[in-house]
């Protein structure tokens, strides 16, 4: 079963995403088996409606563990099944929370086992980011990139496309990101989700 890990900057929409790709998929309930990364785990499941009520918010750091859930996908005539993860959210900075700074590190050596990596960018956010300048090549985003982007299954998620000012992101991220596959998408809306379900099962 191939594995797949969603990760990005805090609030971007990686659980979101998450949960709408298996809401996309036809999943009317979800189990979610959270490891945290003293390798402790347990599993839940969820109808879909309160998985995204209890598991997405709008405070920076609310996935605290890798979260995985298992996706069936039809193909033609049979199916595939895809271990999907979502991830903490990763800051350039050393958080002040080492419960927070040990998930950020459990995110960064999952890459290592994934054979896809859905890099989520909030491309709201981005078209706002001082509007002049490029970011700097030391830029979180760009770490990742370059990081992730050589090891093969890698695309990036323009998120938030339905929000003003994200098609000026998204327009931007093209551009900062040449060479990398980039997808509009809104986890919110459904928008784009198509293209992520062919890139899961490349």
């Amino acid at each position: 079963m191939k594995r797949c890990i969603v990760l990005g900057k805090p609030n971007v929409g990686k659980t979101l995403l998450a949960l709408a790709l298996a809401d996309y998929v036809k999943a009317k309930d979800v189990e979610i088996t959270f490891q945290d990364p003293g390798g402790a785990g347990y599993s839940r499941k969820y109808p879909m409606d309160i998985a995204i009520r209890e598991l997405v918010g709008t405070l920076p750091h609310q996935t605290k563990c890798l979260q995985s859930l298992s996706l069936e996908f039809r193909v033609g005539k049979g199916k595939k099944t895809v271990e999907l993860v979502d991830t903490t959210g990763l800051i350039d900075e050393i958080h002040d929370d080492p419960l927070t700074r040990k998930a950020m590190a459990q995110t960064l050596s999952a890459i290592r086992g994934a054979q896809i990596i859905i890099h989520v960018i909030d491309a709201h956010l981005f078209s706002r980011a001082d509007g002049l300048s490029d970011p700097r090549e030391g830029d979180l985003d760009m770490q990742l990139a370059a990081f992730a982007g050589p090891r093969g299954g890698y695309c990036i998620v323009a998120n938030k496309m339905d929000l003003p000012g994200a098609k000026r992101g998204l327009a931007r991220i093209r551009r900062l990101f040449t060479g990398y596959k980039v997808l509009p998408v809104s986890a919110a809306t459904r928008e784009g989700l198509k293209e992520v379900r062919r890139h899961v099962l490349r």
